[in-house]
């Protein structure tokens, strides 16, 4: 059972149209998260965070980076990364990793379909991304300059390359 404030938590049943799925598996970083959760206000798009959190999500720095877009979306709290996949497809899951080999740009994205991104400190787990690999994405970088791009930048970036491939549906 989540910890976090019922009155910001969604149901699954509540996102099942939208767009994309949004997945952050156990973010640590008040301010990833609530960029994310305002990108998802923007764009329609389903908010989902795996426990544990490293912050509630009534968090002030969370609630400042969202701004006044809480009431926009749906968040749906998964106890574990287990329980999400017993809930969802892992077919239908775009794993992004530094660690994978396959370019996001060229994933065939279709609606419906988990963008999973892993905690800011570890990413997702290995065996995770051992037992899908041609789900795993990556996001083309510079050999040796960074070790990764920011979380709520990769999900912007990906995000909106699915989005662009499904017509932005929704969207002006």
């Amino acid at each position: 059972m989540s910890t976090q404030p019922a009155e910001r938590l969604g149901a699954i049943e509540a996102v099942r149209d939208a767009p994309l799925h949004l997945v952050l598996v156990e973010p640590q970083i008040p301010p990833n998260t609530g960029n994310v959760a305002r990108l998802c206000a923007a764009t329609g798009c389903a908010l989902h965070l795996v426990e544990p959190l490293g912050f509630s999500i009534d968090d002030r720095a969370l609630k400042r980076a969202g701004l006044d877009y809480w009431h926009s979306l749906d968040i749906v709290i998964h106890p574990s990364l287990n329980a999400f996949f017993e809930v969802y497809e892992p077919g239908r899951c775009w794993l992004i990793s530094t660690r994978a080999t396959h370019s996001y740009h060229d994933a065939s994205f279709a609606r419906g379909d988990m963008l999973v991104f892993g905690k800011e400190t570890a990413g997702l787990p290995d065996d995770v991304l051992r037992a899908y690999p041609e789900r795993a994405l990556r996001i083309p970088m510079r050999a040796g300059a960074v070790r990764s791009i920011n979380l709520s930048t990769a999900v912007g970036i990906v995000a909106y390359e699915a989005l662009a491939i499904l017509g932005f549906p929704d969207l002006t």
